[in-house]
């Protein structure tokens, strides 16, 4: 039986599964791909949106409308914001021994996870690697704050992230050259994503995943690669949400002498007293204190 044509006038729902700037390839009910636009010139779309479409051709659309959401990962500095992924509901931090990782960049994308109540796991992928031991050590500090850390190396076998992907629509986030799209390609080999190379005299990975794209890893889970990140600002996040998104912070807040403390120097501050008590780590406080620069 001939697939009948939907009329251009009807309302089609659909999933954006790639996002190219001011144009995406969304996904129909029935596994059709459509190219579409949005109406004017600004664009709030991210891959992972459920949305309306209306048919403009055999091929193309236009997205009417977008369908609330569960979840929004997204970065912003003091100018604009550059949205990451939509209705996710796990953040994979991708990160290497080599290249080395930035540690801040991690922090960041833990504390944008949790001010969007979005489950974290840390992959530590390149296990082969020497140096894998070492990075495992710096990453003892995550694991005791009660987030995941896995280590595996997708060009020998992936097979065991699967069961933490089952279920989830999780989105890859990291540097670029730590491995994203290598194991996209272990997990789906027909995926064909470009691997990157890695430039040892700059020691960070060539941009080569430049738009955010969603694969279908079976009929429960979901899985979507990103750009690689060299930064990762919070601009839209208020002084308080930054520091409610630090874990291990929030046993202590409220109990500080002053009820506006901030935690930079001020006296009797309970977070600070914790510092000192080694019930919080130095590194946190530092990413909290360059944060809130930030937004300061």
């Amino acid at each position: 039986m001939q697939k009948q044509n939907p009329s251009k006038s009807e309302l089609l729902p659909a999933l954006v599964v790639a996002s190219f700037g001011m144009r995406y390839d969304v996904e129909l009910n029935d596994g059709t791909q459509v190219s579409c636009v949005t109406r004017g010139k600004k664009s709030d779309l991210a891959c992972g949106d459920r949305v309306e479409i209306r048919m403009t051709s055999d091929t193309e659309g236009v997205v009417e409308n977008i369908l609330p959401r569960s979840s929004l990962l997204y970065r912003s500095n003091e100018y604009r914001k550059k949205l990451l992924a939509a209705n996710v509901s796990q953040i994979v931090i991708v990160i290497a021994a080599v290249p080395s990782f930035y540690e801040d960049l991690v922090n960041r994308c833990l504390i944008a996870a949790e001010a969007a109540d979005i489950k974290a796991l840390i992959l530590l992928n390149k296990s082969d690697l020497p140096e894998t031991a070492a990075a495992l050590d710096r990453l003892e500090l995550y694991r005791s704050l009660g987030y995941a850390v896995e280590t595996l190396s997708a060009r020998q076998d992936a097979s065991q992230l699967r069961p933490l992907l089952q279920g989830h629509t999780s989105v890859l986030v990291g540097q670029s050259g730590m491995g994203k799209s290598t194991l996209v390609n272990a997990l789906l080999p027909e995926a064909n994503s470009r691997t990157q190379e890695i430039s040892s005299v700059l020691d960070s990975g060539k941009h080569t995943t430049t738009s955010a794209r969603l694969y279908h890893l079976d009929s429960e889970s979901s899985l979507i690669d990103s750009p690689g990140l060299q930064e990762f600002g919070l601009n839209h996040l208020s002084s308080d949400e930054m520091e409610r998104s630090f874990v291990e912070f929030r046993p202590y807040l409220g109990k500080c002498r002053f009820n506006n403390c901030r935690h930079l120097k001020e006296p009797d501050c309970a977070i600070l007293n914790a510092v000192r008590d080694g019930k919080i780590s130095e590194i946190r406080l530092e990413s909290y204190r360059k944060l809130f620069a930030e937004l300061a």
